[in-house]
């Protein structure tokens, strides 16, 4: 039975004007401004009707030369990433200390085998909260702790490792042992959420403000939040965590939409009140929630359930069945959020239609977020020590090494939408990928150039696996919603 949202009849004419894509000249002002913003961006975006947008050079690259270092907009570290990599929360750069990584990774994973070794001699086996709330995971001034570890997923790490003692791992997150050369992977230290949530750390006071502005202040499950009902907000995350995390990306966005419109209106009142009246004041919210709007307005969407691939599994006679369980399961997470932070002045997005759309725009723009792991950076420095050096550090590293098993190397890994990159056309011989320098330490997203660009010509990027045979790829390629027709595929069409 289809779900049926009352907002989506109650505010269809909104709805409409929200989802009404911009036109060409507001396209190009936005993304001015979004430019303007990013230093030494030597790119432009223009739209055109065949392909909607496209990101242009307006300057010549060499082979190897950094295209765009492009911020996020929105963003978020995978739930089942968050034991093996303590991160910010806003920029997702590793914090903390090697000592506080190394230690969190080996205390996760001893309680995950303490787990599967209670449950394989058939005791009765006590939940993970039960075992964090017997051990508080500190390190110096900061506060990290996990009061919800099943809320954090599971290790990502394999289980072929050697335990250690709990009293040496509890040396390593409380500053008790250092590591030697440990320096040469600084990390910064650990800020605490502004609202008191064990969720969120950040590696700067600055992070943490903008976090807590742009988002945060509103996804909060601790004592300052500004949610309706934490408790609501608690189980909107738990259902996310145990289904698809990309609803709490859908969260940020409907958080940062109603903070963004709250923002405008509080300076519309102050410059407004002496002269509009309340009928005026009520008629101009909707024109201020379209304002907050604008960044999501210019993304491509689609409804999530129209959009999303058919897995493999799932047979062609079954796709609508398919297609409606993910609609009903997209409607009974908005139920959730709802519950949570609805505001009435916003209430368009909370809309099924727009919810959806917000998380099909994911589907088919979002960038995988990777940053790469001070920990595997470590140890291949101590591994690279001359043998007199190396052989009295592996004496303290190497049972550490040998604890963590494969999951020493885990990097940091999430899902983001990046303004620039998100209008970036495929093709399956780009001129441009992402690719992380060794300077790059957090969740920004960086291109560089493939071969040499001119001025004028188009950055294009794989949106797939570009060596894979022509088939493949225009099957891929399908899920996007486009047949490509780049010289590399015409050529190998017409020679087949």
């Amino acid at each position: 039975m289809e779900p049926i949202c009352p907002i989506d009849a109650n505010c269809s004419d909104q709805i409409s004007l929200l989802l009404n894509p911009p036109s060409p000249v507001q396209v190009q002002k936005y993304y001015e401004e979004v430019i303007a913003n990013r230093q030494s961006c030597g790119l432009e975006v223009r739209t055109n009707g065949e392909y909607g947008k496209g990101v242009y050079a307006n300057m010549d690259f060499k082979k190897g030369d950094l295209v765009l270092k492009d911020p996020m907009l929105f963003g978020i570290q995978h739930s089942s990433n968050k034991m093996d990599c303590l991160v910010c929360s806003h920029c997702f750069q590793f914090i903390g200390s090697l000592e506080l990584q190394i230690g969190r990774k080996l205390y996760f994973q001893n309680l995950a085998d303490s787990s599967k070794s209670r449950c394989e001699k058939g005791e009765s086996s006590s939940s993970l909260q039960d075992c964090s709330d017997q051990y508080h995971l500190s390190h110096d001034d900061s506060d990290v702790e996990d009061d919800d570890v099943e809320q954090r997923g599971s290790s990502n790490s394999k289980c072929d490792s050697i335990s250690l003692p709990k009293d040496f791992i509890d040396l390593l997150m409380n500053g008790g042992l250092k590591l030697p050369d440990s320096n040469v992977v600084p990390l910064p230290s650990v800020v605490s959420c502004p609202g008191g949530c064990k969720e969120a750390y950040y590696c700067s006071q600055l992070c943490a403000k903008a976090d807590w502005d742009s988002y945060h202040s509103l996804l909060c499950t601790g004592k300052g939040s500004k949610a309706l009902s934490t408790e609501a907000l608690s189980q909107f995350i738990q259902h996310a965590n145990e289904t698809n995390d990309i609803f709490l990306l859908a969260a940020k966005v409907i958080s940062f939409t109603i903070l963004r419109y709250r923002k405008l209106k509080e300076a519309y009142v102050e410059e407004n009140e002496k002269y509009d009246t309340p009928n005026n004041l009520r008629r101009c919210n909707f024109s201020l929630l379209l304002e907050a709007w604008e960044p999501m307005s210019v993304g491509y969407k689609r409804r999530w359930w129209d959009c999303i691939s058919l897995p493999d599994d799932v047979d062609c006679c079954d796709e609508a069945s398919f297609r409606l369980q993910i609609k009903e399961l997209a409607f009974t997470s908005l139920e959730l959020l709802k519950a949570a932070i609805f505001d009435k002045d916003c209430e368009p997005l909370f809309a099924l239609d727009i919810y959806g759309h917000i998380i099909g725009m994911f589907e088919l723009n979002n960038l995988n977020l990777v940053v790469e792991s001070p920990v595997e950076n470590y140890f291949l420095y101590i591994d690279e020590l001359p043998h007199s050096e190396k052989e009295k550090a592996e004496k303290v590293t190497q049972p550490f090494l040998d604890a963590l098993g494969d999951g020493y190397s885990n990097c940091c890994e999430g899902t983001a939408f990046f303004p620039l990159q998100s209008c970036m056309n495929h093709s399956c011989n780009p001129n441009a990928k992402a690719f992380k320098r060794e300077q790059d330490k957090d969740g920004q997203a960086i291109l560089i150039a493939l071969r040499s660009v001119r001025q004028g010509e188009e950055i294009t990027i794989s949106y797939i696996d570009e060596d894979l045979p022509f088939e493949e790829r225009q099957l891929l390629l399908a899920d996007y919603g486009f047949r490509c027709r780049c010289p590399k595929c015409l050529d190998q069409e017409l020679s087949s």
